[in-house]
């Protein structure tokens, strides 16, 4: 029990800061964005932004989504689950993390193949004018994807130090 009280402490606390952080992501992306929008209007259009908004989108939605499952802002089918009771929840709750640990493996492996073949392969290149590398927005995707499945991990110790001890760890931080 105390492994894993230390490993909710852990992969919550480095979440939760990595979260703090990418939060601001959505602020760069506007500056792109923007940036784009006034050179399209004033000046010369630029080939690098749509594809760079692009990119820091995927590092703001990847990297920011193990702090919103462990906020408890993720999309939930409440239907009946808002009716139950905190150890109904609970237990639903650990059962259904399976279903995501699951998801979460086979897209880590899909993100390490592709980040694989994208090395592998000549330094993979985006098929578009500016012609990026593909490697480190696929890294990016790779880390916020273990980063999910831990942080998946860690909401399940959650659910069973509460079925088991009725200790509430969801408001650790």
């Amino acid at each position: 029990m105390n492994a894993m009280r230390r490993y909710i402490k852990l992969v919550d606390g480095f979440n939760y800061g990595l979260g703090r952080i990418m939060m601001y992501g959505i602020f760069v992306l506007m500056g792109i964005l923007l940036w784009s929008s006034y050179n399209k209007t004033f000046g010369s259009p630029q080939i690098w932004t749509l594809e760079m908004a692009q990119f820091v989108m995927v590092g703001y939605y990847i990297l920011g989504g193990p702090y919103a499952l462990q906020m408890g802002a993720n999309v939930r089918m409440d239907l009946f689950y808002a009716e139950l009771n905190p150890r109904k929840k609970a237990w639903t709750d650990a059962i259904t993390v399976f279903f995501l640990l699951f998801y979460l493996g086979i897209l880590l492996w899909g993100g390490i193949e592709s980040t694989m073949y994208s090395f592998q392969y000549g330094w993979e290149r985006s098929p578009t004018a500016w012609r990026p590398y593909m490697w480190p927005v696929k890294i990016v995707m790779c880390v916020g994807i273990a980063l999910m499945l831990l942080q998946a991990v860690s909401e399940l110790f959650k659910d069973i130090l509460f079925l088991t001890s009725g200790e509430e760890t969801r408001d650790a931080l």
